[in-house]
């Protein structure tokens, strides 16, 4: 297999072209040679003419130099021609002078490249050559296409220009950016993103500094073509250089016209004339999305016709990755919405317990997931708490995750055990489609009697963290995740002491590529325990400080799905804190409500609320018992607020209206809710409980 040469290396002259790699690593040996004589070539065949050193002239006039006719001469060397091509002007190649050696010559090269300082007459500018302008392309669109948001692309398009091919760019991008097809409405307007230009100091590649630009219209001064905004008017003449979507030079008359238009008055006189200034429009998928004005100093080689086609294509790469920016963020926004609104904003403050939660995503480019996490607060001061994760991190999961978490709150309202909610939630998922799977883990928490009962669908057992500092895997039913259908769900109720903490998470946070499920489990199960360890026996870890360290055992390589942590801090009520009565429906309860609030308010401390919380009572019991057929229950809980609950077996929730004058009764919920702090009623599967509260 014979092995061509890639790089831009230059094949060495009398070396065979055809043999691998010789054109590139072997060095011919001096032979004489007649004149006009061709040369007998090793493998065979006619060699090219050798060509003539430095300061050397031919032997004759048959011969003639590889710059000129060798194919294995300069990458970019040019036949001698009559009459130059006028479309393409080259400067003549008879002027450049004889360079005394190839290490000179690289670093002469280098610096001419950056600055165009220091060229003999007629020695070419800076990618006068179609080979040094498809390089510079290729490397300016590669990086401009690194970029991935808005920014990063216009840093990309100027990082890129600067100072290779223009000493200064400005860009100009439309106010607000049009997103997609939708159609903008209003005047278009260009705002300066961003501007740059050589800098004054030597930069780690060599190039010597530039002198710092005097106030000389003549010269580039970037700190006055600073119009930051520019209206487009329609039918003006930057509107038809806009239009017309290819660059034009500066000099031109439509350009000319529109430059005081885009910079701002009197600051046109500022870019330098004589084709050192190229104006090119920034064209999407659909519409001009702005311009870009590239710049060179006067003292600089001035543009040329093919520099307008290298402009043309900084411009369409820039403008089409604008274009995707533009997208990528309207869709990340609209990501973080949906996440967002999915996700409780503010966790409930919920009597005896304490909330905190996290969540991560599964990465930055995927932001959205089917993990979701609620507390939701409960008659009898109880609250729910529901950890659940639909299969899936993308929006279709959000959405469902959304559809089942809204399900599990209106179940919640009702007052279901959790099972009956598991059930409902598996019997959503099916009418949802068939391959609507989820797990979920729902568990409520009762203050007073220090329990809680938890029901699982197959999701990774909770974790809780005693006082003393001992962490325990609770061991509850797994049950099948929600949407197989057909299934039972099964609860069990557990001891919840105060100062014990209940951990609720998804499996993200124990399982990874780097370890099952049930390792992680483990390890989360020790590192409860060693924080713990951390503020003693007698005091439990801040619930904020535990979440965070409990998110630190996460390793680099352990984020390949979604996390979502709830934290529950049972603080309970005491059982002195509780007073609790049956009352019969008759016509003596209200007076029998009343006394008893009033001795349970003198025996706590609190008699100056027994003014309202007599009347509030009386109001509340009296219409429970003209409808309720059996026993009415009454208690009040002492926390950080007063709460008062009466329990009936009606449904029917009572509704606030405003009474007429002729009314004799219709006011008793209108004095609950002018003297209560809150107040609310909530359905049970047994009837229903109406509460208020009073502060303290």
């Amino acid at each position: 297999m014979t092995e061509h040469p890639t790089s831009y290396e230059r094949p060495q002259p009398g070396a065979d072209p055809a043999e691998a790699r010789g054109a590139l690593l072997h060095t011919p040996q001096p032979q004489l040679q007649t004149q006009g004589q061709p040369q007998p070539c090793p493998r065979g065949g006619t060699a090219l003419p050798a060509q003539a050193r430095a300061g050397e002239t031919p032997s004759g006039p048959g011969t003639s130099t590889s710059e000129e006719h060798s194919v294995n001469g300069p990458e970019h060397a040019q036949p001698t021609s009559a009459e130059p091509d006028p479309h393409r002007p080259r400067p003549a190649p008879d002027g450049i002078p004889p360079q005394p050696g190839a290490e000179p010559e690289r670093v002469a090269s280098a610096q001419e490249r950056r600055t165009g300082r220091g060229l003999p007459p007629g020695r070419p500018m800076p990618m006068r050559r179609d080979g040094d302008r498809l390089r510079f392309v290729g490397a300016a669109t590669r990086r401009i296409a690194r970029g991935i948001d808005l920014d990063e692309i216009v840093m990309g398009l100027c990082r890129a220009t600067v100072p290779t091919f223009s000493d200064a760019i400005l860009v100009y991008l439309r106010d607000p950016l049009p997103v997609g097809d939708e159609r903008p409405v209003g005047p278009v307007v260009l705002r300066l993103r961003r501007t740059d230009r050589i800098p004054e100091e030597r930069d780690g590649e060599g190039f010597p500094p530039l002198p710092v630009p005097d106030p000389d219209p003549a010269d580039i001064g970037l700190a006055a073509l600073t119009a930051e905004l520019c209206e487009v008017r329609p039918g003006g003449a930057l509107n038809e250089v806009l239009r017309g979507v290819r660059p034009v030079f500066a000099d031109t008359p439509a350009a000319r016209s529109a430059l005081p238009e885009l910079l701002g008055e009197g600051n046109d006189s500022l870019v330098p004339g004589a084709q050192h200034a190229i104006l090119a429009p920034l064209r999407g998928r659909r519409r001009v999305i702005g311009a870009a004005l590239f710049l060179r100093r006067p003292e600089r080689l001035a543009f040329e016709a093919d520099d307008l086609l290298v402009a043309a294509q900084l411009a369409t790469h820039s403008a089409l990755g604008i274009d995707k920016a533009v997208l990528y963020g309207r869709e990340a926004y609209i990501a973080d919405e949906l996440q967002r609104t999915m996700l409780p904003e503010n966790l409930p403050s919920a009597t005896g317990v304490r909330l905190a939660s996290r969540y991560l995503p599964a990465a930055e480019t995927a932001r959205v997931g089917g993990d979701w996490y609620d507390a939701i607060p409960l008659p009898g001061s109880r609250v729910a708490l529901v950890v659940g994760d639909v299969m899936g991190h993308s929006m279709t999961s959000a959405a469902i995750m959304g559809q089942l978490r809204t399900t599990a709150q209106t179940l919640a309202g009702l007052d279901l055990p959790p099972q009956e909610v598991l059930h409902h939630l598996d019997e959503q998922a099916q009418r949802l489609g068939s391959d609507r799977m989820a797990t979920c883990l729902y568990a409520v928490y009762d203050p007073v009697s220090h329990r809680i009962t938890i029901a699982n669908a197959g999701h990774p057992p909770p974790v809780l963290l005693h006082l003393g500092g001992h962490a325990e895997v609770l061991r509850v039913p797994a049950g099948a995740p929600i949407g197989v259908g057909g299934v039972d769900f099964e609860a069990v109720e557990l001891d919840a002491p105060a100062g014990a903490t209940l951990l609720l998470y998804t499996d993200g946070l124990v399982e990874s590529r780097l370890r099952d499920v049930w390792t992680g489990i483990e390890q989360l199960r020790e590192k409860l325990a060693a924080t713990a360890q951390l503020t003693g026996p007698d005091h439990p870890p801040p619930l904020e400080a535990l979440c965070d360290e409990v998110l630190d055992m996460l390793g680099p390589g352990d984020r390949d799905d979604d996390i979502a942590l709830l934290a529950a801090r049972f603080d309970g009520i005491a059982p002195s804190d509780v007073a609790y009565w049956f009352l019969e429906p008759e016509d003596a309860a209200p007076g029998r409500a009343r006394r008893l609030a009033r001795r349970a308010l003198a025996r706590w401390g609190l008699e100056e609320l027994t003014d309202s919380v007599e009347l509030l009572v009386s109001e509340v019991v009296t219409n429970a018992v003209r409808y309720a057929s059996r026993p009415v229950t009454l208690r009040l809980l002492r926390t950080d607020v007063l709460r008062c609950e009466v329990g009936d077996d009606v449904p029917q929730l009572p509704r606030l209206r405003q009474a007429r004058a002729t009314d004799e009764g219709g006011r008793g919920l209108y004095l609950v809710n002018r003297l209560a702090r809150r107040w609310g009623a909530t359905r049970l599967s047994t009837g229903k409980v109406v509460w208020f509260e009073l502060n303290r």
